[in-house]
Order: structure tokens, then sequence, then C-alpha cells
């Protein structure tokens, strides 16, 4: 009954959207979403998929890409909302033969893919992409259905409470329910989920890719990553304070946003005015090591700078921003100094070992002692990837009676 009420709902809203979606389709950034979300353009599958994975954004299709490439030349469907996720999808898979790529047609022509799905064993789908007939539509052929990297935050949840009711009909769709961490899964089960684990992110399975080799400086090489307004000052005097009893040592700062790396470098020219010491543009003269402090004002550098650093200083946690990825710098074993404010990767810092969390205040003493600090690691890794896999893979009740 629920299904039908929905289907009808949904059926209503789009109607009513019609005119809307037909001008946002002019837009140049919806010219291939909208058509084939709502239109049915390219609607048709190819292939008779085995596992179907299904991911929002360009960042989660990027999280899935261990998985994926660990599945085997299986025929595999992946599907997408956004622009982005879809491009990143295209470029990565859109060559093998083995594997489809598609946006997800909007809710009321899902249930019309139903025989095109007939060999579909598993349906993958990340974090909050809650949409009912996608779930609904696999558990009518039999297929198996996982979420994973589910999380709640204390900011959406009132909202999922409001709908618990239809989120309980969801959830009575789906089989296992991989969370972040505690706190998700105690939201979920609050709001009808049955079969819930703690996994954590989807992040720690996925290795860092370098685009550059940089040399490692015979130097103390400290990388301050991804920092905000108020921390690359204090960061910045900690480390000139060092350099008087370890001049052996230079820093390399990487702001988080591109529009404050002219602030970032008035902030250095201000510093170092009269020090004697000295510092560099990324963007001007590339990676050099002939400077005290490297600014890097580029994107895409982080993971280079991490593979030869001796310690990264992470940002976002000493301001309260709720901090920033430390599953790359783990992976490459640094000395990780944290502040305290990490709420937003509470999964992630759950996931690695051998880091230390202090005040900005404590950093220059902290830094002092660097050689009794830790080198952070990954908690593992492997086994995580396998234990998805097994789930994805095994066979539902369905497919061992078909055998």
């Amino acid at each position: 009954m629920f299904g039908v009420v929905y289907y009808l709902i949904a059926l209503f809203f789009y109607v009513l959207s019609l005119p809307l979606l037909l001008l946002a389709a002019l837009k140049s950034k919806y010219t291939d979403s909208i058509p084939a979300r709502f239109f049915l353009k390219d609607f048709s599958l190819r292939t008779r998929p085995h596992f179907w994975f299904h991911a929002c954004s360009y960042g989660e299709i990027k999280s899935l890409e261990p998985l994926i490439g660990a599945m085997g030349n299986v025929p595999i469907l992946i599907t997408t909302t956004t622009q982005t996720g879809y491009a990143l999808t295209k470029q990565t898979y859109g060559k093998l033969g083995y594997i489809e790529v598609k946006f997800l047609p909007f809710e009321i022509f899902i249930p019309f893919w139903k025989s095109q799905l007939s060999h579909l064993q598993t349906l993958v789908v990340t974090e909050a992409e809650l949409w009912p007939q996608l779930f609904m539509t696999a558990k009518k052929i039999g297929a198996k259905t996982i979420l994973i990297n589910a999380r709640i935050s204390t900011r959406s949840y009132p909202k999922y409470k409001r709908f618990a009711w239809i989120y309980k009909k969801i959830f009575a769709c789906i089989d296992t329910i991989y969370a972040q961490e505690s706190q998700d899964l105690h939201r979920l089960k609050a709001l009808g989920a049955k079969s819930v684990i703690v996994f954590g992110n989807l992040k720690i399975i996925s290795k860092p890719t370098l685009t550059a080799s940089y040399p490692k400086s015979p130097l103390l090489t400290i990388t301050a990553a991804s920092t905000h307004p108020k921390e690359e000052e204090p960061i910045i005097k900690a480390f000139l304070s060092l350099k008087h009893s370890r001049p052996r040592t230079w820093l390399i700062l990487a702001p988080r946003h591109p529009e404050r790396f002219g602030i970032v470098e008035n902030l250095l020219k201000t510093l170092l005015e009269g020090s004697g010491y000295t510092y560099k543009v990324f963007s001007e003269t590339g990676f050099v090591q002939d400077c005290d402090i490297l600014l890097v004002d580029t994107l895409g550098e982080l993971c280079n700078l991490y593979a030869i650093s001796d310690i990264v200083i992470l940002g976002g946690a000493f301001a309260k921003i709720g901090g920033h990825n430390p599953i790359e710098p783990a992976f490459f074993h640094t000395k990780l100094i944290s502040g305290p404010h990490i709420f937003n990767q509470n999964a992630l810092f759950e996931a690695i070992e051998g880091y230390t969390i202090i005040e900005i205040k404590d950093l220059l003493a902290t830094l002092l002692q660097e050689q009794s600090l830790p080198k952070a690691s990954i908690k593992d890794s492997h086994n995580k990837l396998q234990i998805l896999l097994e789930a994805i893979k095994s066979p539902t009740h369905r497919n061992q009676t078909n055998t």
C-alpha cells in the first residue's frame, strides 16, 4: 500500500514540477542530468547488471573506486544524480564494456527498469541516497540491498525524525546498513533500521594517489594542511620559534580555501619581516626547497606533500571547523597533529591510530618533542574491504535457489 501511495504522490509532484524542470534543463549544468533523470533520455539499459552501485556526487563516486575495482569483470551498473558524479564515473569506467554508467531516473521511472534487472544480485547505495523506489524495485526482483557509509548528522537528524514513518518503510527494504560511527547506528535504529553495523568511513579503504613525485628534503619537513583563519598565524609563529632551536626545519603551508591564498601570503610577509627567513609561492616557483616556508596556493597537492612530510599539522580542528580527513596523512605514516575540534571527522579518526590531539597553544611544545611523537597509521583497511566484498558478493536466497 505504501508503495502505491508513494508512487502516486511522486507522480503528482513530477507533473507539478514539469515547467520548472523544462526551464532548468536549459541551464548548462543540467543539460545532461535533467533530460536523463526526468525525461527518459537514454533510458534503457544495454546490459543486464549483476551488481548495482548508486552514489550521489563526485566524492561518493570517488570513495567507491576501491570497491568497484575489486569486484572483477562482472556486469555492473553505476548510477548517480549529479553532473560531476556522472562525469567522473564516465571518465573512470566509460571504456570498460562490463560497466554501464547512467543517471538515476526519477522515482516514477525506476520500476520500469525492473525487467532489465533480472540478473541483479545486489544493490549498493551510499550515504543518504534513500530513494524508496530504488530499494523497493531491487527487493521486488529478489536482490540483496546494502546501504554503506551511512551517516545522519546532528543537524539533519530532527528532519529525519519528522518523517520517521517514511524512513521506517525504506529501511524495511534494506538488508544491511554499514554506518560510519556508533552515533549513526543509534539514530538509524531509532528511525526503524534493523541490521546496522558500525563499519567506519568508506575513505579508509581508499589509497591516496600521487599526481607528482617530489624529493624528500634532508631537513625536518612540517606540512600545515587545510588551514583556516586563526590557525595560520599561531602555526607560523610556532614554526619560527622552533627554528631557533631546530634550524634544520622547514614548513610547507597549504591553506584550505583558494580565496584566502593572498591573505595568507600577506600574513607571511608581515610575520617574516626582518626575521631573515624566506618564503616562496608554489604557483610561482613550483616545488622548491630553498626557502624556510613554501606557501602552496594550488589545489590537488596535499597527497604529494604528505608523501614527503615528517610531521603533518592538520587544520580545521584548532578553530571550530570540525576537522579534515586524517586518512591521507595516516596512509603515509606521518606524525599527525590535530586540534580537538574533529566533530565532523570522528569516524575517520576512529579508523586511524598514532595521532596527537592538542590545543593550538601547545603546538610549539609538541613540535619540540617531535622525536617522541607516534607515527599515524590506518587500522585494518584491507580487512574492511574484504568484509564489504563478501557482503556484496555472497549470494541471496534467490540466487542460491536458482543455482
